[in-house]
């Protein structure tokens, strides 16, 4: 049982075809059939079930598959830690981020820093929801991500950033906008421009309606919180927003804000890895950088208010 084998036999099974599989891996489609081949020889069993379209995951290559991406995982630790003997400037740190707002706001300085102590460092960064951002950690596609906490996984760790409570937005000259608080019956008969599915902070909130037993007239759907507060400013719609991050827009009076009538939300953001897996210098200096960079947002926040 060969890694290449492995290699190949994980892509296949992700992708659903040998030709996409292929293509993964850079090889080609008679290469990869051959290793398949050759690691279903070895294992006494098939692996794959062939159809016309597609591919199926058999009992035993289900049983295989969370072995592989083990092994896999050891295995790129390993040529990792071996890599540190080149020198502490090199190494390799693939970023994920669920959060658009910090992607904007702050990653940037934060990877200046980084790449100022590891010049020679190979550094990626990718967006995506916390769930997505979560099963590309187990998969081993990448090392470290920005996440809406709590993650529902046992294998991933987090660490704490940052936390804000969650309330409602509106255009000062909403009907309403001299209230302080909503009920979630008002707040779901509201035009609501809501963050989209897949994400922690809309399952908690689309669950507090539910709770309320009420059905909310969601009418955006959107990715990006800048985006939210910008259509709640042009009176396109009532957003949902952490109190923090709206809190330049609330003092400046281009949006007001509501608690939520029985609602505690808080959306926490985290950052997560893989439990027990190798934290490599570039990925140490980076955590380090993101608590730094954090406290001295919490600072900012305080002496703004």
């Amino acid at each position: 049982m060969e890694i290449r084998q492995l290699k190949a036999f994980l892509a296949i099974a992700e992708a659903k075809t040998f030709t996409a599989g292929a293509r993964q891996v850079n090889i080609t489609q008679a290469a990869i059939s051959m290793q398949i081949r050759q690691l279903e020889d070895e294992v006494g069993l098939t692996l794959f079930t062939r159809t016309p379209r597609r591919v199926i995951i058999t009992e035993a290559g289900e049983y295989l598959l969370q072995r592989a991406r083990r092994i896999l995982r050891e295995h790129d630790s390993a040529l990792a830690e071996i890599a540190e003997l080149a020198g502490a400037e090199h190494g390799r740190l693939r970023i994920g981020s669920a959060s658009a707002m910090f992607a904007t706001a702050q990653l940037p300085q934060i990877l200046e820093k980084l790449k100022g102590k590891f010049p020679s460092a190979e550094i990626t960064v990718n967006s995506g929801t916390s769930h997505a951002l979560a099963e590309k950690i187990m998969h081993g596609e990448i090392d470290i991500a920005f996440v809406s906490l709590p993650v529902e996984n046992s294998n991933i760790q987090t660490d704490l950033l940052f936390t804000d409570e969650i309330v409602a937005i509106a255009h000062p000259k909403h009907a309403l906008a001299a209230e302080k608080f909503i009920s979630a019956a008002t707040l779901a008969g509201e035009h609501l421009i809501l963050g989209e599915k897949g994400g922690n902070t809309r399952r908690m909130i689309d669950d507090f309606f539910s709770t309320a037993n009420v059905r909310p007239n969601v009418v955006m759907e959107l990715s990006r919180q800048e985006a939210i507060n910008k259509m709640v400013e042009n009176q396109m719609g009532v957003g949902i927003a952490g109190a923090k991050n709206v809190a330049p827009e609330i003092r400046e009076k281009r949006l007001v804000s509501w608690m939520i009538e029985g609602a505690e939300i808080k959306w926490d953001l985290g950052l997560a890895r893989l439990r027990g897996g190798y934290l490599s210098p570039i990925g140490k200096e980076f955590i380090r950088f993101c608590k730094e960079s954090f406290k001295e947002r919490e600072k900012d926040l305080r002496v703004s208010k």
